[in-house]
């Protein structure tokens, strides 16, 4: 399993933590800072979840008029992580 840190851009969260199996499930999702609710949600229901699939579906969500959000920006996240590893 290898881990990976982001930090997101003109969000709340200054750091986005996670692991990516050998089948490049996502696990471990923590952010730092931003929503103490919904933040955690996210990473509980997107465990063991397929990294791709999570952010086709995260990409795009806005918070407010930033263009863009901290499951948005995990999706950036997840998309540079993935083009890493077959790099």
């Amino acid at each position: 399993m290898e881990s990976y840190n982001f930090i997101p851009q003109r969000v709340c969260s200054k750091r986005i933590n996670f692991s990516l199996d050998e089948q490049n499930r996502l696990h471990d999702v923590k952010f730092l800072g931003g929503c103490p609710g919904n933040l955690p949600a996210i990473g509980k229901l997107i465990e063991g979840k397929d990294a791709s699939e999570v952010a086709d579906i995260l990409r795009g969500n806005p918070c407010g008029n930033r263009g863009t959000s901290c499951a948005d920006q995990l999706s950036i996240a997840i998309d540079e992580a993935l083009k890493s590893r077959s790099a």
